[in-house]
């Protein structure tokens, strides 16, 4: 069996979690693939493994020996999954893995924004605490948790864990799914519409799926019905927001802050405006990425691999 790995450099693991691989045939890794050298390098395989690297239906019609694709990640729009469909090439993803790792992430922007702990330690290390007369000071006020509400949009395994975060930080939380089941059995807990949600909560954090219908739903008309003092979180898909509209927001005072570790285009553009927008953390999605995350999804991986080669294919999208 013939496993081409397209872009394994983006794991960040060791060669020992790979070889695993290598028990079900000959493996070669790549650590990054450009869309020239794709079908060079996966014309004999029989198995691609692939995060990022698309895999279009002119690209698997060119693969006559392809028989398996297993995606290195949640997302599997990479992937023309009708076109693997119509050749009969089942395509697998990895749907949990990184709950907690993003979860944490989510919070930990929350967090950020509240207390600023970044632009106090610089500010410390610029001298500011040794050069002032009293024993504490603050650039910018602390943020309360308690008592202000979290918005979740998109109350699966992600959102639901932020939630139970937040409650614990004494915040009331508020969600909306495309299906409402399940509530949890705290205190300050409610289902709410789109509309509400954003109109009356302090934080919004995205946790959904990216589809046509919700592409660039937190726009300028959203935004505006949002509290001046209210912030935004994503660390789910980046296309859901409207990156210029965001920081239209941001630099006119008609949201506080945004806490943002996906945008709409990755690597993020230089000229994205949300580089110089007001009060706005940027990381570079890493929400996903942590060491017991990329080893949970690598195992996975194995697994998926491992289930096809047995001929009862698991975690199949198409």
């Amino acid at each position: 069996m013939n496993i081409v790995v397209l872009d394994g450099f983006t794991m960040h693991l060791g060669a020992e979690l790979w070889d695993q691989f290598k028990g079900f045939g000959e493996l070669t890794i790549y650590d990054r693939t450009e869309d020239k050298d794709i079908i060079d390098r996966t014309i004999d395989a029989e198995i691609v493994l692939t995060n990022k690297v698309p895999l279009r239906a002119e690209t698997l019609a060119q693969l006559p020996k392809l028989r398996f694709i297993a995606v290195l990640a949640t997302g599997y729009n990479v992937v023309d999954i009708e076109a693997a469909r119509s050749r009969g090439i089942p395509v697998s993803n990895i749907p949990i893995y990184g709950t907690d790792s993003v979860s944490q992430h989510a919070t930990s922007l929350i967090l950020e924004l509240s207390n600023n702990v970044g632009m106090h330690d610089q500010s410390v290390k610029r001298g500011d605490w040794s050069n002032n007369e009293d024993w504490t000071y603050w650039n910018k006020d602390v943020l309360a948790l308690t008592g202000l509400t979290l918005g979740i949009v998109g109350y699966g395994r992600i959102g639901r864990l932020v939630g139970e975060i937040a409650h614990a930080l004494g915040m009331k939380i508020w969600a909306n799914d495309v299906i409402e089941a399940n509530p949890p059995n705290y205190e300050g807990f409610a289902w709410k519409s789109i509309s509400d949600l954003f109109a009356g909560a302090d934080f919004i954090t995205l946790h959904c799926n990216l589809t046509p219908e919700n592409t660039g739903f937190v726009n300028t008309d959203l935004l505006k019905t949002m509290k001046q003092s209210a912030y935004v979180i994503n660390t789910a898909r980046g296309p859901l927001i409207n990156d210029q509209d965001l920081a239209d927001a941001l630099n006119n005072g008609i949201i506080a802050g945004a806490g943002v570790d996906v945008v709409s285009q990755e690597p993020i553009n230089n000229d994205n405006p949300l580089l110089k927008a007001k009060n706005c953390i940027l990381t570079p999605h890493i929400a996903w990425s942590s060491n017991l995350a990329r080893e949970r999804l690598l195992n996975i991986a194995v697994d998926n691999v491992r289930a096809f080669l047995e001929g009862k294919p698991v975690n199949v999208v198409n």
